[in-house]
């Protein structure tokens, strides 16, 4: 494997310690690969913090403790003030030369201290990719007292209390200014809880040589661009989109799907609606064909013009919109489920035609799965991996760190979006972005990649005036300029 690729590969936990194992068979020392990861978070910590004179290092069970403990001996012999806190524990070989190494440089040790002491940079080295529960006793006491504070915190390999392999935090967990990754990346870094609570992000993959790596259980969302358009592209050629939605009340979700559509390049996209909405969609949007439908038999007359259908964006749950949801999965054309579209089909479960892509929040997961939220949280990976296989489709687990995952068990992150996207309309946006990429012409899952990578992008741009208050459409322009190479 090349490090470039390498430096976009997820792995869980076995994987990481496979590597391990690997890099000691091949020469380099456990104590040395400690001694390796000291350094890097130390060189890390002088140039984020280069004014710290007081360290505080947390030192837990395991390895973790002793790159915590090592850390604490550079620190001391740089001349800074070191305290460590640290856990009681039956240390490895490496551990307890770490903390030898920190008492002779001069570190002061406090067993199980009750209150933390004052420090400019606190250090966590609580726990590594090992901790598969709630941080519990003293470790939990010193993490709430941790995030009571204001200073800054670096985190060794994960903030204690994250998961490595799921982003789950089941208990109390560090809020880290910033965390160094030490071998690989581990996939709970970038998903669920994760993104508050890493900070900074860095990886040291400590002198490994990562060519004969694992293959990864996941990557990095990092699709490739649309080419230019042919000199000679006309409409025809763009693909026609057929959004279904827009119930009464939500005429708003229907507009916004179909105008991502047009600004992400559909060449057609027609809107089926209730008649209420037919005329107030058409004169916001004039681009849009927006017809009344209120029978089956009309909407057949519209699919049979379009090339993909766009199922879902405020469409409700009425007898109107079941009947128009029968339909359209008889239909067999490329189809993105969105919205209610999934609560129908949560309730008829089945495999769905090739070419179809799903894009539920948790929410919509949970009652797809028939389990909970909670379920859906405690690892995202395996929910979006049960949702690919049980509907055969491409699967778009929104939320903080969305995940993509192909019924072919293939999983990526995006690492892109911000907190302002928790709002209304975003996802009906997303629907059109995705079905506009199919209507022209990539498969499934190119379609999915692209435009996740896109919808995220174009949210951070349009949060650089601010997070709260971000609109759904105010990501239409910023859309354009990406699709186009301008942004």
């Amino acid at each position: 494997m090349q490090r470039t690729e390498y430096e976009h590969a997820l792995y869980r936990a076995d994987q990481v310690r496979e590597i391990e194992r690997a890099a000691i068979a091949a020469g380099i020392g456990e104590t040395q690969l400690m001694q390796r990861a000291a350094e890097a978070a130390w060189a890390l910590l002088q140039r984020r913090w280069p004014e710290a004179q007081r360290v505080c290092v947390l030192a837990g069970l395991g390895n973790n403790g002793g790159d915590g403990l090592w850390l604490a001996a550079l620190a001391r012999q740089a001349g800074r003030a070191v305290n460590v806190c640290e856990l009681p524990a039956k240390r490895s070989v490496a551990a307890a030369h770490a903390r030898q190494l920190a008492l002779a440089a001069g570190a002061q040790l406090q067993a199980a201290a009750r209150a933390l002491p004052p420090a400019d940079v606190y250090v966590d080295a609580l726990f590594g990719i090992g901790l598969n529960r709630a941080p519990e006793g003293r470790a939990a006491q010193w993490i709430e007292a941790l995030n009571r504070r204001t200073t800054p915190v670096l985190a060794l390999d994960l903030p204690s209390g994250l998961l490595a392999d799921t982003g789950a935090a089941p208990g109390v967990a560090v809020r880290a200014s910033a965390t160094l990754s030490f071998v690989a990346w581990k996939r709970g870094l970038f998903t669920g809880h994760a993104r508050a609570l890493c900070g900074e992000l860095a990886l040291d993959t400590l002198g490994i040589d990562v060519s004969a790596a694992p293959a990864p259980d996941a990557r990095w969302l990092a699709p490739a661009p649309l080419p230019p358009r042919a000199r000679d592209a006309h409409k025809g050629r763009c693909g026609h989109v057929l959004v279904i939605g827009g119930e009464q009340g939500f005429a708003g979700a229907a507009r916004l799907a179909g105008e991502a559509a047009l600004r992400c390049g559909a060449g057609l996209v027609s809107v089926a609606t209730r008649a209420a909405h037919a005329g107030v969609i058409a004169a916001q949007r004039p681009e849009l064909m927006v017809h009344a439908v209120e029978t089956v038999a009309e909407l057949d007359a519209l699919a049979a013009r379009a090339s993909v259908l766009a199922v879902g964006p405020g469409l409700g749950q009425s007898d109107w919109a079941r009947a128009l949801l029968a339909r359209a999965l008889e239909l067999g054309k490329p189809t993105l489920w969105d919205a209610d579209a999934l609560n129908w089909l949560a309730a008829r479960p089945r495999m769905l035609p090739a070419g179809a892509v799903v894009t539920p929040h948790p929410g919509e997961a949970a009652r797809l799965l028939a389990c909970d939220v909670e379920a859906i949280e405690r690892d995202r990976f395996a929910a979006a991996r049960a949702l690919a296989a049980r509907y055969g489709a491409v699967t778009v687990l929104k939320g903080a760190g969305t995940l993509l995952a192909a019924p072919d068990a293939r999983v990526e992150v995006c690492m892109e979006g911000n907190p302002g996207m928790a709002s209304g309309g975003m996802g009906d946006v997303l629907s059109g972005v995705i079905a506009a990429l199919l209507a022209q012409g990539l498969p499934a899952w190119e379609a999915a990649r692209l435009g996740v990578a896109l919808h995220a992008r174009a949210g951070d741009l349009a949060a650089r005036a601010g997070e709260r208050g971000l609109l759904a459409s105010d990501l239409f322009v910023p859309l354009r300029a990406l699709l186009n190479g301008a942004a």
